[in-house]
């Protein structure tokens, strides 16, 4: 489709501001794709995760007609080929997970796991197991309270998955996905003296020396990217392609960019919902290399924090989002563009998926770990 954008008019741009008129994003619905849609539509791209552009394209429209349904305004069930898509999916899955029904992650597509959680549900409740949420569920649902209790339903999954995987890095798979890249998507740029710095550039250098150490302990590392791809992929894209090789964790590397200079620090994502259901085990590798990074650059600790993103939603791994600093920061760009401060962060990443592997009881203190015999060891062997 067209992207829709500011100065356009018509069933469609109304069709846009009642969807932003119901997340609360607008107050008045309207023909005008004016300066406050504009603004409306760059906050919803930014709570989502999709690229910052004020524009309504296929990406955009598609995650707008998502967030316009709640739960019970549709019948769900489960659609061959095409998934149904919806908020109200999501609420659906965290009910089932609150209850105690292994809906899996809460990604907002009804898919086959999703609709055989139904069917437990309604076979438990005395409906006929079909496995698609009508009336009649929806109104069971209603009646009945949380099963589970004392923490988050999914922790003894994930945590019981990843203790069975052993403390060894050798054999595991990891794939690394340097932000942006391809054709005109290079994320934030700054120009300094005759240089142009490219968040895209500098992640993949980062990444491609995070792919030499980590195969240098042992384990298996795929790249979401080269230097130059020649078309841009999408969150959804690189969660597929990291679905599809089976890896056992997913870690995502970007810069951020603001008007201000003065923002700087490095801030690390999960997967999680306001709600409180999350990754728990995503959740752990956040802290791990927000904590590794920050004790081994100085970088300012930004925290970690919990969001809804299609890479991190989609994905059947532990997966999380760091961004490693602030290009337009003239603090952290110095930093940034010095090869030999980027290499002490591939040091840190690499700290943090080797603690990742052992139990907890066995961790060991923040920034302790010498990487050096990571490799060491595995020569030996």
């Amino acid at each position: 489709m067209r992207s829709i954008r500011r100065g356009d008019n018509g069933p469609a741009v109304a069709e846009i501001r009642s969807i932003l008129v119901g997340l609360e994003l607008l107050e008045a619905a309207s023909d005008m794709f004016d300066e406050e849609t504009d603004q409306a539509v760059r906050a919803f791209q930014q709570s989502r995760g999709i690229g910052v552009d004020g524009l309504v394209g296929d990406e955009t429209w598609g995650a707008l007609d998502a967030a316009r349904w709640r739960l019970g305004a549709r019948t769900l069930f489960h659609s061959i080929p095409d998934a149904l898509v919806g908020e109200d999916v999501r609420a659906l899955q965290e009910r089932l997970l609150e209850m105690g029904y292994d809906a899996g992650r809460a990604d907002s597509i009804y898919g086959q796991r999703t609709a055989r959680a139904v069917s437990q549900f309604q076979r438990e409740v005395g409906l006929t197991p079909d496995g698609s949420c009508g009336p009649q569920t929806m109104k069971a649902l209603r009646r009945l309270g949380r099963k589970v209790v004392g923490g988050r339903p999914q922790w003894l999954r994930e945590a019981e998955a990843f203790r069975r995987a052993g403390t060894n890095l050798v054999g595991k798979t990891i794939v690394i996905d340097p932000g942006h890249g391809g054709g005109d998507d290079t994320g934030v740029v700054v120009p300094e003296g005759p240089l142009r710095w490219t968040e895209a550039d500098l992640m993949f250098d980062v990444a491609a020396r995070l792919e030499g150490r980590l195969a240098a302990a042992g384990m298996r590392v795929h790249l979401t990217r080269g230097p130059k791809p020649a078309e841009p992929l999408s969150g959804a894209a690189r969660a597929t392609l990291a679905n599809s090789l089976g890896a056992d964790l997913l870690i995502s590397l970007h810069l951020d960019g603001h008007d201000n200079e003065m923002a700087d620090g490095v801030a690390t994502y999960h997967y999680g919902t306001g709600s409180g259901l999350s990754s728990t085990v995503g959740e752990r590798l956040a802290n791990l290399v927000q904590r590794e990074i920050v004790v081994r650059t100085g970088l300012r600790d930004c925290h970690i924090h919990a969001k809804t993103w299609e890479l991190l939603r989609l994905t059947r791994m532990p997966a999380v989002r760091v961004d490693l600093g602030y290009l337009t920061s003239p603090t952290d760009r110095d930093r940034l563009v010095n090869p030999l401060f980027r290499e002490q962060i591939v040091e840190a990443v690499l700290a943090a998926v080797q603690r990742m592997y052992y139990p907890v009881e066995a961790d060991v203190p923040t920034g302790s770990i010498d990487v050096r015999q990571l490799r060491m060891a595995l020569a030996n062997k």
